[in-house]
């Protein structure tokens, strides 16, 4: 297993984590048997926005004698009374929702307190009227709650919340599909998207990636809204590449579909390339670095992806990207302007013009 480091909180994150959302379809033994399986093999990060209730008590089960090692993500928000998820904001039943949650998880404390699933202002407003967000802060006051993190879809209330400062983790969608405006909710345009993860990384705010296969719609070509399958190496490749995403959590219906999520691990480069998409790219899209790194081998040594996104993250403030570009052992600079890099990219990004950019902007 590989890990990342949450920045803020300093948590060890496997970067392959568990999206429980279909799990509660499968039979307890099968359900405890894949999530037993996932922790074995190195998983440590959990989600519980998940379809149905019975994940709560499978969970509880596979992990209660584990608890200290897994970390966990409970939404104030969610509502299993009627043994399928809902959405609510009612704070008597976040109470209840909470309390039932903890028993059945067999925990007494919150690694990831999640406000849930705001997608408008409107959300956001009745969230804090109704008392949820002091709630939640209240909470994390007394302990139970060690952060706070957001669940939503949309760049403009991502923004909105985070502006607060209350929040360490981000909970987002992020798939080809999405970020390119092609599904439910490819909220934003693929410029917004970008622009918030990077603002993530700059200022130390994980992503917890859901729905990283489109709800497996991008899986299969036949409901691919590209026409165009993808594997989930390249589904979760895709998610892995961009700034201050820290675990990718697919979701699980049984031990199958943890293994193919783990497959990335092993996969080799050619398995992990994801370049197909450039194919189906919306123009709007076209000239933006991704940093997915498809244009290596670079003939004079240059970390094109991290030249690039060290650039985009030092033009929003971020303190640590000069230095992190400093230490680079080749430079913008050092760029011979042979036009490789932009014959490869599938992106039609021109590389070698925008190295001359950042020589210009950091000086080397």
């Amino acid at each position: 297993m590989q890990y990342r480091i949450h920045p803020k909180t300093g948590d060890k994150i496997s970067v392959i984590g568990i999206g429980t959302g279909p799990i509660f379809e499968a039979p307890e033994k099968e359900a405890v048997t894949a999530l037993t399986y996932a922790y074995e093999q190195g998983i440590n990060y959990a989600d519980f926005a998940t379809a149905g209730a019975k994940t709560f008590s499978y969970a509880g089960k596979a992990f209660g004698s584990i608890r200290g090692e897994m970390l966990y993500q409970i939404h104030f928000g969610a509502n299993y009374e009627t043994g399928e998820y809902g959405w609510t904001t009612d704070l008597d039943t976040v109470k209840r929702q909470v309390d039932w949650q903890l028993k059945e998880l067999k925990t007494d404390y919150i690694d990831f307190g999640m406000i849930h699933c705001l997608d408008t202002a409107g959300d956001w407003e009745q969230y804090r009227q109704n008392g949820v967000l002091g709630y939640l802060l209240e909470m994390k006051k007394a302990g139970v709650v060690r952060h706070i993190g957001l669940s939503t879809h949309t760049p403009e209330l991502a923004n909105i919340v985070l502006d607060t400062g209350l929040v360490e983790q981000l909970m987002f969608s992020i798939n080809p599909a999405y970020d390119y405006q092609q599904g439910e909710f490819a909220n934003g345009s693929a410029g917004e998207r970008m622009t918030l993860y990077r603002r993530c990384e700059a200022e130390g705010m994980g992503i917890s990636v859901m729905k990283p296969y489109s709800g497996g719609q991008l899986l299969d070509a036949e409901t691919s809204p590209f026409g165009h399958a993808l594997t989930a190496c390249q589904c979760i490749q895709y998610a892995l590449d961009k700034p201050g995403v820290l675990t990718v959590l697919p979701g699980i219906r049984g031990l199958q579909d943890v293994k193919d999520a783990l497959g990335v691990l092993a996969a080799s480069e050619e398995e992990r390339d994801y370049s197909a998409i450039g194919a189906f790219t919306p123009k709007d899209a076209f000239g933006t670095c991704v940093y997915c790194n498809h244009c290596r081998p670079c003939p004079a040594g240059l970390n094109i992806g991290l030249i690039n996104k060290y650039y985009d993250l030092a033009k929003i403030g971020d303190s640590m990207a000069a230095d992190h570009y400093e230490k680079l052992p080749k430079h913008a600079s050092d760029c011979i302007g042979c036009g490789h890099c932009d014959r490869g990219c599938p992106f039609q990004v021109a590389q070698s013009g925008r190295m001359r950019e950042i020589a210009g902007y950091f000086g080397k």
